[in-house]
């Protein structure tokens, strides 16, 4: 199995890389797979699944990590959060991964409940989850990345601070979605500011769906691009993805232009529109 660390350094051209979701329903599930088939294709840098908040997806995203590893030539990185878990719980899924030869990681604080309460578990913190990681074993270890600073950080440069901090253990960061190239380039700015240059890899994601992402950009306090909603919304169902992907297909390529290390492209378990975003740029 390849470490995503050393896979990002090794290359000589940008990685491409996709996220997947854990499905609930059994048509989900063969929708998922065969989208992975599809997009096995591109011979990606590596994949990941997400985990559902507090672990709700815990069993399904780990089986899937598990298997993909076994089956596939790429890496496949599970997604994890630490909030809500007590550290028995954590320990016991990192060194699971371990002796499957699971080799990567994505470490994430996680959300608070939703309802206001302080949350339960024994951390509280990304930072945290990744030193428990570290000592676990030999693994690459991922973190998120907010272009626009994360919605519950006192500014945008206390933000900086944390993920240029969060980045010293960690190998490389992934992006939550966002719209504007510029916001990207100023993180990346700002983070070799204060002496940081791990690679931060852009999470790219097709505006199909405006009132699911408008609600996801509102909870992440990102920036929601009403004039693109406007014509999507407007056009019919064949034009609505021809307009989402040449706005990713636009916004890739000038990131692309301005030297990103890769693209990370939320695939949303399915492969079509990620095809024809790849084929617009020529990849």
């Amino acid at each position: 199995m390849t470490r995503i660390a050393d896979a990002l350094a090794e290359r000589s051209s940008p990685s491409i890389s996709f996220e997947f979701f854990p499905p609930k329903t059994e048509d989900g599930l063969v929708q998922f797979h065969r989208a992975v088939a599809e997009l096995a294709a591109v011979d990606p840098t590596f994949v990941s699944v997400t985990y559902g908040a507090g672990g709700t997806t815990r069993d399904t995203t780990r089986d899937l990590v598990v298997q993909m590893n076994a089956e596939r030539a790429f890496p496949t990185m599970p997604h994890l959060t630490c909030m809500g878990h007590t550290r028995d719980q954590i320990e016991s899924l990192v060194d699971d991964y371990a002796s499957h030869g699971v080799e990567n990681i994505l470490a994430l604080a996680g959300d608070p409940p939703a309802d206001g309460s302080a949350p339960t578990g024994d951390f509280s913190f990304a930072s945290q989850l990744i030193e428990l990681i570290r000592e676990r074993g030999e693994f690459s270890v991922g973190v998120a990345a907010f272009p626009e600073g994360h919605p519950r950080s006192g500014s945008v440069a206390d933000d900086r601070r944390c993920l240029a901090d969060k980045l010293q253990s960690a190998d490389f960061a992934i992006t939550q979605f966002f719209f504007d190239a510029d916001d990207y380039f100023a993180m990346v700015d700002d983070l070799a500011s204060l002496g940081c240059d791990k690679p931060v890899l852009p999470g790219i994601m097709p505006l199909l769906n405006t009132t699911t992402i408008r609600r996801l950009a509102d909870m992440n306090g990102a920036k929601f691009p009403e004039d693109l909603a406007s014509r999507i919304d407007e056009a019919d169902t064949d034009d609505r993805v021809a307009i989402a992907v040449e706005a990713a297909a636009e916004l890739s390529s000038r990131l692309l232009d301005g030297g990103v290390p890769g693209l990370h492209l939320y695939c949303l378990n399915r492969s079509e529109t990620v095809l024809r975003i790849l084929d617009t740029l020529g990849l």
